[in-house]
């Protein structure tokens, strides 16, 4: 236990001896210092989590008598910057779909305050884990965030964070303020344990030339006891950091690179306290002091790396303007804060300013640049009726916004989001390569001992120091950072060149990719198509009159749809409005007008039977209860980088193959025109989906059973069999919920950023392979040298940390190529 026996339990101040507050923990009587701490203990030890008590590595910070008002936060206005609604899932269920999500479901993203360890987080999760309504708890320990997943209607949020306050975690909404805070304090932090062991490592140094130059009895003594002093802020303050984190490992039970860096300091400066007490022997507080300032650099180097990548993340967020231009109800414009901006607002965005919200326009013609968010470097024209993007930059003249989406709803929100779960997820590489560095050390551990022993039987006066560079040379820094280095700075890199990864298994499953199945429509196509023929149900020409009313019908019936196919048909909308819509995924749709029932979509759901038209093309069937009115001929463009991405994917010996809902004549002329030898038409999602499941499931065909899928695709309807795919990759426009079951979202309108993924891909598989081999052949021969006794303490140092820098400079050229 860590607070000592006349201190409070649970914060371990002293207890007043007129204080009679205790409670019974572990079958003993445990004292308190006020009713605060007492309640705290109370609700961790009622909870069943008095094992906290137990693995917790320093005392917890005293409560706030009086627990701060957190009810606030149950306000949907204060709730819009840090909370989002999580979606419906689909009714067809998904192995990758962990959340038990409803309507009511939302997701919070908070900062704790007084977290130090793995001891806090298991607190901290099994505590509100507890809670009624609440649904899942994830907290990282590096950048205290909490992600929270709860049921509004069972629970408040303003309940959640009295919760953590309560247990000693006071919450904070999660902004990139508080964020940056974090990093300023864990940077000042750093500054100075460097600091400090700098200054001790240079004054240390000077003391160990006096004290080596031949300096006669007396003043050795005096010189040793110098060196101690210079030495002790050093191991106590600047390696304090080791010695937390290897007490943490050993209490998880699990073996890390602090556990022989923190026995090599400690027992070098204990062994050193000895000699220089007793006298006799060597003193070690030069090594000491240099290998903790070099360690200590190296770790520095890295989290300014983490930083870095940490703020270019957060980047997107910073492009926003702290205003905007409102137009008020009189028709006058007002400079308002962004926080205040509704839906259904009218905003101005100046030229050269970022748009604040998503937005459709209403006045104005303008270039757009969305760099930031597709990867596309040229601007897009906006026209009156067209979409735009938070974030985005307005280049060349003024355009008139309806806001359609604000904070949390907006599209950059969403890839926020996106890319926060992908940063909880840990890669097969990652987790193997923990593994494996837990092992080694474990195998460093043994061997440092057996050098120990041997170098105590041929030279005493050596075998401290010898088994002192044994212990830092050989740390699996550089192995723990081989994949993590370079998945990092490869997801970064997709994202600034158009690919959105939000899981983390993507890299490494492109590498092994064998066929990509791509959906047709708004993926291979722009998905912008457009009425090219009407005819009656003989094939013929309908009069102009007629035309336009079954336009309009369909376009009654359209209303409210996503699907590509609904915007044919917007520019024939005459006002018309239809009620009982429904939309039947893979089918039609279908409605009421003047009571009488109408369906618009493929033959067999509209007029079962009907023979399709011969004139190659997709055909939709208009009908009534009573058949078939009339047939549409849509017309869908090609991307211009489709043809190009399924030739470099043959030059790959990938498989390609195209896998849709449309009719067979308008897929066989996308197949034809792009290259595919293997097309299937008329697939409902659900065919869709045992498709790809019998390519990668141990059935199906001899040739193709256990092959690695890829699949594109785009729409609801494509969003099981996105979540079955091995590795899946939604389009920038696909609907909400296929974005968050795919793998990855394209973010612009370039399909040759799948090349370029797998391109990365193997880049980084190669990177990684390059990292490992270093790591492991720079133990190999480093090794036996520090055993030998061929490498001094402060050369062990500098090798270790040389080496994590070679394997993150190393990651850094994926950003190069």
């Amino acid at each position: 236990m860590t607070a000592a026996a006349s201190g409070c339990f649970h914060c371990g101040l002293n207890v007043p001896s007129h204080s009679h507050f205790s409670l019974e923990i572990d079958g003993k009587a445990r004292a308190f210092c006020c009713p605060g701490c007492q309640a705290v203990a109370s609700a961790i030890v009622s909870g069943g989590l008095e094992n906290f008590y137990r693995f917790r590595t320093e005392n917890n910070p005293r409560p706030n008598e009086q627990t701060a008002n957190f009810a606030i936060y149950d306000l949907p206005e204060v709730q819009a910057e840090f909370v989002h609604s999580l979606e419906t899932p689909s009714a067809t269920t998904s192995a990758k779909t962990s959340d038990n999500e409803s309507p009511a479901l939302k997701q919070a993203q908070l900062l704790l305050e007084g977290i130090s360890c793995a001891a806090c987080v298991w607190l901290i999760e099994h505590h509100l884990a507890q809670l009624a309504g609440v649904e899942r708890v994830r907290v990282n320990a590096t950048t205290h965030r909490c992600l929270v997943n709860w049921n509004a209607d069972v629970i408040r949020l303003s309940e959640i964070m009295a919760a953590l306050s309560h247990i000693g975690y006071p919450p904070v909404p999660a902004t990139e303020d508080q964020q940056q805070q974090l990093r300023e304090k864990e940077n000042r932090t750093a500054l100075m344990r460097l600091a400090v062991a700098g200054f001790g490592m240079m004054q240390v140094g000077m003391v160990a030339v006096a004290l080596y130059s031949g300096a006669d009895a007396g003043w050795q003594v005096y010189l040793r006891w110098l060196s101690l002093l210079i030495a002790t802020p050093v191991v106590f303050f600047s390696a304090k950091p080791f010695f937390v984190a290897a007490k943490r490992s050993l209490l998880a039970r699990h073996l890390t690179m602090d556990v022989p860096v923190s026995i090599a300091i400690g027992g070098a400066y204990l062994a050193s306290c000895w000699a220089t007490v007793f006298g006799g022997g060597e003193v070690y507080f030069d090594s000491v002091s240099m290998f903790t300032f070099f360690l200590l650099w190296g770790r520095y180097l890295e989290m300014r790396a983490r930083h870095r990548n940490g703020i270019d993340s957060d980047r997107m967020a910073q492009i926003l303007p702290a205003t905007a231009e409102l137009q008020t109800s009189d028709g006058t414009w007002k400079t308002v804060p962004l926080r205040q901006l509704q839906v259904g607002d009218c905003v101005l965005v100046a030229s050269g300013t970022s748009i604040p919200c998503d937005g459709r326009v209403l006045e104005g013609r303008s270039g757009v640049v969305e760099t930031l968010l597709t990867g596309e470097p040229d601007a897009v024209e906006k026209l009156p009726g067209d979409e735009v993007i938070a974030g985005t930059l307005n280049t060349d003249s003024v355009l008139r916004v309806e806001v359609t989406a604000v904070g949390q709803g907006t599209r950059l929100s969403a890839i926020e989001r996106l890319v926060e779960q992908a940063q909880q997820d840990k890669p097969t590489q990652v987790a193997m390569a923990d593994r494996l560095a837990g092992y080694f050390v474990a195998a460093v551990l043994l061997v440092s001992c057996a050098v120990a022993f041997a170098w105590w039987q041929i030279d005493p006066g050596q075998a401290i120091w010898v088994t002192l560079s044994v212990l830092v040379v050989t740390c699996p820094c550089a192995l723990s950072l081989a994949s993590p280095a370079a998945l990092t700075t490869a997801v970064a890199w997709l994202r600034q060149h158009g690919l959105l990864v939000t899981r983390g298994h993507v890299l490494e499953g492109l590498t092994q990719v064998q066929r990509v199945i791509f959906d047709k429509t708004g993926t291979l196509t722009v998905g912008s198509p457009q009425v090219v023929d009407v005819m009656d149900m003989a094939g013929q020409p309908l009069s102009e009159e007629l035309r336009g009313q079954y336009l309009a019908q369909c376009a009654a019936l359209e209303t409210g749809s996503t699907h590509p196919i609904a915007k044919a048909f917007m520019p024939y909308g005459r006002g018309l409005t239809a009620d009982h819509l429904q939309q039947i995924t893979g089918a039609g749709v279908q409605g009421r007008w003047h009571g009488q029932q109408f369906r618009l979509g493929k033959a067999d759901f509209v007029c079962p039977g009907a023979p399709l038209p011969e004139r190659p093309g997709q055909w939709l069937l208009f009908g009534d209860a009573q058949g078939g009115l009339a047939w549409i001929r849509l017309q869908d463009r090609l991307r211009d980088t489709a043809a190009p991405l399924i030739a470099a994917l043959q030059e790959r010996n990938i498989e390609v193959e195209l896998l849709s809902g449309d009719g067979e004549s308008e897929v066989a002329r996308v197949a034809a025109e792009l290259g595919f030898a293997h097309w299937q038409s008329n697939q409902s999602p659900d065919q869709k989906l045992a498709y790809v499941q019998s390519l990668q499931g141990p059935s199906g065909e001899p040739h193709r059973a256990g092959e690695k899928v890829l699949m594109v695709g785009d729409g609801i309807n494509d969003v099981p069999v996105l979540s079955g795919a091995f590795v899946s990759v939604a389009m920038g426009g696909a609907s909400d919920l296929a974005q968050t079951r795919a793998d990855s979202v394209l973010l612009g309108s370039d399909l040759m950023a799948l090349e370029r993924a797998f391109q990365c891909a193997h880049l980084t598989r190669k990177i990684i392979r390059q990292n490992l081999s270093w790591a492991l052949g720079y133990n190999v021969i480093a090794l036996p040298l520090a055993a030998l006794g061929m490498v001094p303490p402060w050369a062990a140092a500098i090798g270790m940390s040389t080496s994590s820098l070679v394997v993150v400079a190393n990651a850094l050229r994926i950003g190069r190529k």
